[in-house]
């Protein structure tokens, strides 16, 4: 009797402790779709895809489409965050790539991969630049980033001269509005370059490193580990990203606007990992959840746009949403909830 009563609990409490063992992971995800499904309830259509000429269009594409840039700017973001630094320059490297993306477009004969080379080039050097700052100068990451946050789109005006410059390339409107298989090209481009960074980071010990660093940089020392230039290549990786991101914004909208490309787009991308569940003091990369993190910021910003409520209250009613969900994934809120949970199984037993 004593072994079948053990059996029987062991069968209950071993979908708890696998419940609680993934908690961290199935917040974010549980959160995204709950906010699709309340949206889907006010807003009737909001799930509706919709294929016109082999193309897939409708609020959820336009989610994957708007969001792409986040998505690539919080990959790097994560990556930085893994290793206990912060980059607040994100949106200025946008505004610097895309400033070189126009001004090569417009005024030399470049084909357009040497243009795009060169933009990410610009992406890199910043990276350098934050990297060298934190790692070799040991300043702190939020006060070496917010260096180039703030000189970044002085220097943005200076490659424009002030202006906001226009172009036109087939290749880059390709990048930015055409379809491939149904789906945005852009798209395709995000989902490589998150699948790329994960095998990276999950399949080689460079992810392992990272985490180590972030975790205690002594120790990562002590055991052999070359901490400065993991650190460097975080910061060069996320201006790399910033880069892409720049790159695509600006065939997006065909141009460069100096003041307003990637404006506070740092901050999406810091809470979107703070979302996956990243600790700012370093030592856990989550990825995949970090891109859930910025699905949930997107969908709540379009949510909003077509809930018809008036423009005033958005940035409102996102925060106040955020706020939920980040109280919801906290330890301590899943510990009540643990415990809650652990009673009423009690008492029915």
């Amino acid at each position: 009797m004593l072994e079948a009563t053990q059996t029987m609990t062991t069968k209950i409490m071993s979908p708890i402790n696998l419940l609680h063992k993934h908690q961290k992971a199935l917040a974010p995800i549980i959160s995204l779709l709950l906010i699709l499904l309340v949206t889907a309830i006010i807003t009737p259509g909001f799930l509706h895809l919709r294929m016109i000429d082999g193309h897939l269009y409708g609020s959820l594409i336009d989610i994957l489409h708007r969001g792409t840039p986040t998505a690539i700017v919080a990959l790097g973001m994560a990556v930085v965050i893994g290793t206990r630094g912060i980059d607040l320059s994100v949106g200025a490297v946008i505004a610097i790539s895309g400033a070189v993306t126009a001004v090569l477009t417009v005024n030399t004969d470049f084909p357009v991969w040497l243009v795009i080379l060169c933009a990410l080039g610009s992406g890199l050097l910043c990276g350098l630049w934050n990297g060298i700052l934190v790692s070799v100068f040991n300043i702190q990451p939020i006060v070496a980033t917010l260096i180039l946050m703030v000189a970044g789109r002085g220097i943005a005006q200076m490659i424009t001269e002030g202006q906001i410059v226009t172009f036109h390339s087939d290749t880059l409107n390709a990048i930015g509005n055409e379809f491939f298989l149904a789906f945005p090209i852009r798209v395709w481009i995000a989902l490589a370059l998150v699948l790329i960074t994960i095998v990276i980071m999950r399949k080689t010990a460079l992810g392992l490193f990272l985490e180590s660093v972030g975790a205690n940089v002594r120790a990562s020392r002590l055991v052999g580990i070359e901490a400065r230039l993991l650190v460097l290549s975080a910061y060069l990786f996320s201006g790399f990203c910033a880069a892409m991101s720049g790159i695509i914004l600006a065939a997006d909208i065909r141009g460069a606007d100096a003041n307003n490309a990637g404006l506070w787009l740092e901050l999406d991308a810091i809470l979107a990992a703070v979302l996956a569940g990243a600790s700012l003091a370093g030592g856990r990369i989550y990825l995949a959840l970090t891109i859930v993190g910025v699905l949930i910021i997107q969908t709540l910003t379009t949510a909003i746009l077509t809930s018809g409520l008036p423009a005033q209250y958005n940035l409102v009613v996102k925060a106040a949403i955020i706020l939920a969900v980040l109280l919801v994934q906290s330890p301590k809120t899943r510990q009540l909830l643990s415990q809650l949970f652990r009673k009423n199984m009690d008492y029915s037993a």
